[in-house]
């Protein structure tokens, strides 16, 4: 199983750990550390799936996920927020703003990966444009 996946995330140890982990399953990581890095990746890359830190640089996780919705090549691109984001109406928030679901900073190593391989099954394996 092997996916592109765009990790937007400011926070070095965060990035770090989420791509040791999705790389040991197979998984190609692309790292962007702000919102207009990751949507200027994300139009090129055309990924299987986006990462999405809400609390970044420059621009929050909120517009760039409204950002990627507006494009045609990403409409469909599963987004999911992982954010430490955790007070009451944020989960709701992220789906909001374009979405598909929502994971709580820290993550769970145990559980991380396959939290997000389920938006990846019926998407086609790919590779770097």
């Amino acid at each position: 199983m092997n996916h592109t996946i765009l990790l937007i995330e400011d926070n070095e140890q965060n990035r770090y750990l989420a791509t040791f982990l999705l790389e040991q399953h197979g998984h190609k990581v692309v790292s962007a550390k702000d919102g207009p890095n990751g949507i200027m990746l994300a139009q090129t890359l055309n990924p299987d799936l986006i990462l999405l830190d809400i609390q970044l640089p420059l621009m929050d996780g909120y517009a760039v996920a409204r950002m990627l919705r507006n494009i045609d090549s990403l409409r469909n691109t599963p987004i999911i927020a992982v954010t430490s984001y955790a007070m009451v109406g944020d989960r709701e928030k992220s789906l909001a703003s374009g979405c598909n679901e929502y994971i709580e900073k820290p993550i769970n190593p145990n559980t991380f990966v396959t939290e997000i391989e389920r938006f990846l099954i019926s998407k086609p394996k790919t590779g770097y444009p």
